[in-house]
């Protein structure tokens, strides 16, 4: 796999701590009820499991960096498209929302660098992974 769409990769994880770190400021758990729901299952604390959360979503982004895809390992083109979907659906949907509403929804503001760099991802790894295989 080509060192630039391991950066990427990293770059996206970077983007989605902003993007949380966003949402926790602005109290998400407060304005949507799924997070609120995903929360309430982590801790009775609605603001410590929004933050277990997201700080658990850092710690596997990190983790699927440094183990899985900055090594190559076979689940590598996996993670790296499960990590592509999640941040475009992620980003579209703070938008999406934020535009029915007519107001800002915490990680409005990150949100639109979220889907830049999923989509930026998701080309580049496509045109290597197309590159690698004529090479075949």
């Amino acid at each position: 796999m080509e060192p630039r769409v391991k950066i990427r990769f990293l770059i996206l994880v970077l983007v989605q701590a902003l993007h949380s770190t966003e949402e926790y400021i602005g109290k998400l758990w407060e304005v949507s009820a799924p997070a609120e729901y995903l929360s309430g299952l982590i801790s009775s604390d609605i603001e410590t499991g929004f933050l277990v959360i997201n700080v658990g979503l850092f710690v596997f982004g990190i983790f699927c960096w440094l183990f899985i895809v900055r090594t190559n390992h076979r689940f590598a083109p996996f993670f790296i498209w499960f990590w592509i979907v999640l941040e475009i659906v992620n980003g579209l949907g703070h938008l999406l929302w934020s535009f029915y509403e007519k107001n800002y929804i915490p990680g409005l503001w990150t949100a639109p660098f979220l889907l830049i760099a999923a989509v930026y991802l998701r080309y580049t790894y496509k045109k290597t992974v197309k590159l690698w295989n004529t090479e075949k």
